[in-house]
C-alpha cells in the first residue's frame, strides 16, 4: 500500500527535522474542525456495520487514498456518516457506518460529514448527496511508521523487552506532548497522518529510554531504528567470589546522584540500566552492604556483591 520506504538510523536523542507539520487529522477547509463527532477515534473499531438503506435516497461511494491521485485503499478503513445538525449533547448523530475498502451508502438527500479512519490515520469531509449516484473520495495524508531499536555494535534487542510510544510532534505550554498510541511492539506499522512524531523507546523497565523525533511522509514506509546504550545487569548476594546467590534478599538500586531507581526482592536482581555509574544496595536479614558499579553500553555482567564486613554499610557488627 506504501509507495515508497524511507530508512532512518537515529542516534540518542535527535533527528535533524525542519518544515514544521500539523498533526492534526487531514480535513477540508470548511470549517468542519471544531465539531464534535462522535465515537470517531482511530483507536476503535465502529459499533456495527449500519450501511443506511432509503428508498429515494441516493447512492454514495467513498474511497479514500493516502496521497493525492495515489491508489484507492482497498482494506483497513472505517467509514463513519453523520448528520451536519449537532444533537442535545452537541455531538453529531451517526446515521451510517463500514469497514473495508471503498464503501456505498444510500442516503437521503441531503449534506453529510463522513469521516474515514486508517489506523491512526483520518479525515473527515463534507459531503452533499443527492438523487442520483455519485462518488467522493478523501485524502488521507498518511503514510506508516516501522519501529526498531538496537545496542551499540548493531546487536539485536529482544523484542519482548522493547517498546515503544510515539506522540505529538508539538509539545504544549508546560512540556507535555499528546499521547498518541503506547506500547508499541518493534517491527509492526503503524498508520498516521503525515507530519513529524515524538517516538519514546524503551528498553526494559528502569532507565533505559531514547527519545526521537521522526517524520512521516505521506504515501512512504519509515522505518526508523534508535540505538541504545544499555546492557543487562544481574545482582546477587554471596558470602565469596563464586559463591551461591543469598536468598530472601531485598535490593535497592541508586543512580550516579544517589537517587533510588529500583527495588526488587530475591536472591537475583536483573535489570536493563543505561550506561553509567550505580551503588546497589543489599539488605538481607538485619545486615546491609553496598558496591559501586558501572554499566557499560552492550556488555551485559554478573553484580557479586560480598556479603563480608568491608561491603557492610556498618562493618562494625561483623558478616552475616
Amino acid at each position: 500500500m506504501f509507495e515508497g520506504t524511507s530508512r532512518l538510523f537515529l542516534i540518542w536523542l535527535a533527528v535533524a527535522l525542519f518544515a514544521p507539520a500539523s498533526m492534526a487529522m487531514a480535513q477540508n477547509a470548511d470549517g468542519i474542525g471544531n465539531l464534535k463527532l462522535p465515537d470517531i477515534s482511530s483507536y476503535a473499531t465502529p459499533k456495527g456495520e449500519t450501511p443506511l438503506a432509503l428508498s429515494g435516497g441516493g447512492a454514495i461511494t467513498l474511497s479514500a487514498q493516502l496521497t493525492d491521485k495515489g491508489a484507492d485503499i482497498t482494506r483497513g478503513i472505517v467509514w463513519r456518516v453523520f448528520k451536519p445538525e449537532a444533537a442535545g449533547d452537541g455531538k453529531l448523530p451517526m446515521v451510517a457506518s463500514a469497514h473495508g475498502g471503498s464503501a456505498v451508502f444510500q442516503l437521503e438527500p441531503g449534506s453529510y460529514l463522513v469521516h474515514a479512519s486508517y489506523g491512526r490515520a483520518g479525515a473527515t469531509k463534507r459531503i452533499t448527496v443527492g438523487k442520483d449516484a455519485r462518488r467522493e473520495s478523501l485524502v488521507l495524508d498518511a503514510g506508516g511508521l516501522k519501529l526498531d531499536a538496537v545496542l551499540s555494535g548493531g546487536v539485536r534487542i529482544p523484542p519482548k523487552k522493547l517498546r515503544f510510544s510515539i506522540y505529538e510532534g508539538t509539545a504544549e505550554a508546560n512540556g507535555d506532548r499528546a499521547l498518541i498510541i503506547p506500547d508499541v511492539e518493534p517491527n509492526s506499522v503503524v498508520r498516521l497522518n503525515a507530519g513529524v512524531y515524538h517516538v519514546v523507546s524503551t528498553y526494559g523497565a528502569v532507565n533505559a529510554v531514547i527519545r526521537s523525533d521522526i517524520r512521516v511522509e505521506a504515501g512512504k514506509l519509515t522505518e526508523a531504528t534508535v540505538e541504545h546504550r544499555a546492557a543487562e545487569e544481574t545482582m546477587k548476594l554471596v558470602r565469596e567470589t563464586g559463591g551461591e546467590a543469598i536468598a530472601d534478599t531485598s535490593w535497592s538500586l541508586l543512580n550516579e546522584s544517589g537517587d533510588p531507581i529500583k527495588e526488587a526482592v530475591g536472591a537475583f536482581a536483573s535489570m536493563v540500566l543505561a550506561e553509567g555509574q550505580y551503588t546497589i544496595i543489599a539488605k538481607n536479614r538485619d545486615r546491609i552492604y553496598q558496591k559501586d558499579f558501572t554499566v557499560v553500553a552492550g556488555q551485559n555482567q554478573e553484580i557479586e556483591v560480598l556479603a563480608t564486613d568491608a561491603s557492610a554499610i556498618d562493618p562494625e557488627e561483623g558478616a552475616d
